[in-house]
């Protein structure tokens, strides 16, 4: 595999845009069952938000939706029908994800989804259509490996983002075995499980691995701060935040309007959101004089300025 020596600089936001010229980022999670998550989902989209998407949609379940909302009130809601227990009622999920996929540019999907059958079936729809890029995250991974030969059903542009356990299961289901010892291992792991998706994967942990089967880059960064619940769910909405912004007529209006051809692919755009969120805990680091105790809420609110130093400056 060839290493990406240097990340792209992001193009800059065109200063007469607005909130449809910078995507909508759908962000699918919650869990309404006998263990409640609400938190994920809501972490996602405010990293969403603070990385610059023009609008952020959370497709959760009936139950928590209000509960998600008041912790991300810049973003709008569609709630998901559910059983009394709380469970999704599979139609009206499926239902639901179409449609709002016809709304979006980019999609998260498995912050907070919890198991069962209908998250199978949602994550499977959400890899399986080809017009929306797609971030798989924590359940949504748990979900897909429990599916014989799920692999046969990615359509579209993904990217995988397991943290190490994560990896070892989708490694399992793919009939690989992996030895994670060091930067090397990583390196080629990442590399094979890539090849073998045909998708983009985030190996998470310190000096993270992003690749694309062809290619690698490894974040410098190990920061201690960031090994806390919810960093991953920021870093899964800072990833649907950023693609939501360079759709190709996004793109259209930066090469018009600088003369470049602007439009950033998924692998550069994933190692920017990787390195953005690395700079984010370390600014944080820095700030509190401490390598831990970090919440992700903070971490999502500094990703502002982190980014901005990865843009282009306008002339």
């Amino acid at each position: 595999m060839d290493r990406l020596e240097s990340l792209i600089t992001l193009p800059p936001r065109p200063a007469d845009g607005h909130k449809g010229t910078f995507g909508t980022a759908l962000i699918v999670g919650g869990c309404a069952g006998r263990t409640r998550m609400i938190g994920a989902p809501a972490l996602a989209a405010r990293a969403a938000a603070r990385a610059g998407a023009g609008l952020t949609r959370v497709l959760a379940p009936e139950p928590i939706v209000d509960h998600v909302l008041a912790l991300a009130p810049h973003a709008t809601a569609v709630a998901i029908e559910t059983h009394d227990d709380g469970t999704l009622i599979g139609q009206s999920a499926i239902a639901a994800l179409d449609e709002q996929l016809q709304h979006a540019q980019s999609v998260v999907i498995g912050p907070g989804l919890g198991a069962g059958e209908t998250s199978k079936t949602l994550v499977l729809r959400a890899v399986g259509q080809e017009d929306v890029a797609a971030v798989v995250d924590a359940d949504a991974i748990n979900a897909l490996v429990k599916v014989a030969e799920f692999w046969r059903e990615i359509r579209g542009q993904i990217i995988f983002t397991p943290h190490p356990g994560e990896f070892r299961r989708l490694a399992q289901a793919l009939g690989l075995s992996f030895e994670l010892r060091d930067a090397d291992s990583r390196i080629d792991a990442a590399g094979e499980m890539a090849r073998r998706l045909g998708a983009i994967v985030v190996l998470k942990g310190a000096h993270t691995v992003v690749s694309d089967g062809q290619r690698y880059w490894v974040c410098g960064s190990a920061c201690a701060c960031l090994a806390t619940g919810g960093t991953g769910d920021v870093l899964a909405g800072l990833l649907a935040g950023l693609i939501a912004q360079y759709p190709a007529s996004a793109s259209d209006i930066l090469m018009a309007k600088t003369g470049r051809p602007q439009k950033p692919t998924l692998f550069e755009l994933a190692c920017v959101a990787v390195e953005a969120h690395a700079r984010a805990g370390e600014r944080w680091a820095e700030l509190h004089g401490a390598d831990a105790g970090l919440l992700p809420m903070e971490l999502a609110d500094l990703l502002p300025g982190v980014l901005q130093e990865l843009r282009l400056s306008k002339k």
